[in-house]
């Protein structure tokens, strides 16, 4: 490529033109900058991600101050009730720095947590209180145990309280919560973004819902008499880490720049304290092992963006209470970022990229919108009163549900590469609303969870490399919703097709254009002559009589519905 830009850019739409008028999806006439609007996707806030990403004036920003070239904080979940002291230093001893701890009737007894970190160097390992049902009765045991240590708390330790969240007395609680975490010199209060992200929030509205909450808390301190340098210090965030990697990296980073935004407006400074959680929306029951894959992009992504402390959830997580070894990959995976690939090594390694500089600014001013929507709204808590929070998160978590029914938004093991009759990790039971998520694949799973209780009939036209493309498509399609299919094979005539089926309701012909055209039509009327009741080609239709087709972009979950009804299932 010319190092001049603008000749460098002709050059690079030229090649990509090329490809995409191969591909048919650039006619001969089209200019070669339309691949610009061929590539260009817009995410769920609107944020338009270029294919590539162009030195300007526009994109080059000041850097971010983030976490700098230093390690980020290993910080595993604790939330087995059945959780033992051995467990505990298991965690500390097999590389995690800090422990997170759920406690409650969602988690660990508060009573349990003395017994819990009896062996734990409070002075050396920071905890982490997730108590959502009593975050003050959980931080006074925290701060006993301190007291009875004698010793201060390191650096990242945190009651961790989210009244707003949790729906509680939100001036009531941060005056406690301030007057227990000031001694120990800890973190009080989480503004947890999560809390919106689990139930389907975009990047914007997760950032916006977390920012507001932490500036109700800044104006909560504030107002029972603390400084505003003391209640900065006093918040930290919670922020999901996904496996859309640039997504994620450009999230975190708008998240410092509109923490510094509010900051500076309120007339001081400092940096927001970040913990990243890979996402638990996006984690799978069904072929659960690529959550391993989810989370390793996810946490490289956390840390490439500037995360404080990032927790990698368990593999198993979804499924249940994770057992030793998914915990252990979960804390292995941040290690090998860091000690192996030296992701730590570099502050803020995606600072001068101009996509991603584009994408960090573009998601922050979306956020920004947001944000100010829920300030005019009187605030977070208000906007939580009123429902408009949740009813705008809702058409968010509506729309990436559609994409995900079309397999615009594919999930691999799940609607791409489903593993049929797969045997699950047995894991105990987590307690009642621990794992109150909307996941991503929840119509899926539904559909996996009560597998169909008859096949459908794959009338495969045609030799296998004839018809192995949409066979194998179809059978991916059926099987992302329960249902078996028994091929035909190899085929020479309809007769074979018709000698190969076995009386099944529905039957789906799978094979070439050409093939279609040819003996489509004498297929389909012999099968239904044979006591087929419901045809489905795959592909498009034609002139074919069908009763149903699937093609790339078919909404699979409304497709997959249909097939079971006729199913019986």
């Amino acid at each position: 490529m010319s190092t001049d830009t603008s000749a460098g850019r002709r050059e690079w739409e030229h090649a990509a033109a090329g490809v995409l008028r191969k591909a048919g999806r650039l006619g001969e006439t089209d200019p070669d900058d339309a691949v610009w609007r061929k590539l260009t996707r817009t995410t769920l806030d609107g944020v338009e991600v270029t294919p590539l990403g162009l030195p300007d004036e526009a994109t080059r920003h000041p850097a971010i101050d983030g976490r700098g070239a230093v390690d980020w904080d290993i910080r595993s979940l604790v939330d087995d009730p059945r959780a033992t002291p051995e467990q505990v230093l298991g965690e500390l001893e097999g590389g995690a720095n800090s422990l997170w701890i759920r406690l409650g009737p969602t988690g660990i007894p508060i009573n349990d947590l003395r017994r819990l970190l009896g062996d734990v160097l409070l002075d050396v390992a920071p905890i982490v209180l997730d108590s959502p049902e009593d975050p003050v009765a959980a931080a006074r045991a925290y701060a006993d145990l301190l007291a009875a240590a004698d010793g201060s708390a390191p650096a990242g330790a945190s009651l961790g309280a989210d009244p707003i969240s949790a729906r509680l007395d939100v001036p009531a609680i941060t005056a406690e919560i301030a007057e227990i975490a000031s001694p120990g010199g800890v973190i009080g209060l989480t503004a947890d973004g999560t809390k919106v992200h689990d139930r389907g929030a975009s990047d914007a509205q997760e950032l916006a819902y977390a920012v507001a909450c932490g500036v109700s808390y800044l104006r909560s301190l504030t107002g029972v008499g603390r400084s505003l340098d003391d209640a900065v210090r006093l918040v930290e965030f919670r922020i999901a880490a996904t496996d859309q990697q640039f997504a994620t990296i450009a999230k975190l980073r708008a998240l410092r720049l509109l923490w510094a935004k509010v900051l500076k407006e309120s007339g001081t400074t400092g940096r927001a304290h970040v913990h990243a959680v890979t996402s638990r929306p996006m984690m799978t029951r069904h072929d659960p092992y690529v959550n391993m894959l989810r989370g390793t992009v996810a946490a490289f992504a956390a840390g490439a963006g500037g995360a404080d402390a990032v927790t990698v959830l368990p593999f198993d997580a979804a499924l249940g209470l994770s057992e030793a070894f998914g915990r252990r990959i979960a804390r292995n995976v941040s290690s090998l970022l860091i000690s192996e690939s030296h992701v730590a090594r570099v502050a803020d390694p995606a600072a001068g990229a101009p996509a991603i500089e584009a994408f960090t600014h573009d998601l922050a001013a979306a956020a920004w919108a947001e944000f100010c929507v829920i300030e005019s709204a009187g605030g977070v808590v208000a906007a939580l009163a009123d429902g408009s929070i949740d009813e705008r998160v809702a058409a968010v978590a509506a729309e990436r549900r559609t994409q995900v029914a079309t397999r615009k938004l594919a999930i691999t093991g799940v609607s791409e590469f489903p593993q049929q009759r797969e045997e699950l990790p047995d894991r105990r039971p987590r307690p009642e609303g621990s794992w109150a998520v909307s996941a991503y694949d929840a119509d899926y799973e539904a559909m996996r969870e009560t597998p169909a209780t008859a096949p459908v009939f794959l009338a495969t036209l045609g030799p296998i490399a004839a018809h192995t493309a949409r066979a194998t498509f179809a059978t991916n399609l059926f099987a992302a919703g329960g249902v078996e299919v028994r091929p035909a094979g190899a085929t020479g005539s309809v007769d074979e097709v018709v000698s190969s089926y076995d009386g099944e309701r529905v039957v789906c012909l799978a094979g070439t254009d050409a093939a279609y055209a040819e003996t489509g039509a004498e297929t389909i009327s012999a099968l239904r002559a044979a006591g087929a009741s419901y045809v489905i080609v795959a592909g498009k239709p034609g002139d074919l009589d069908v009763d149903d087709s699937c093609a790339v972009g078919v909404d699979a979950v409304a497709f997959l519905g249909r097939v079971r009804k006729e199913l019986g299932s």
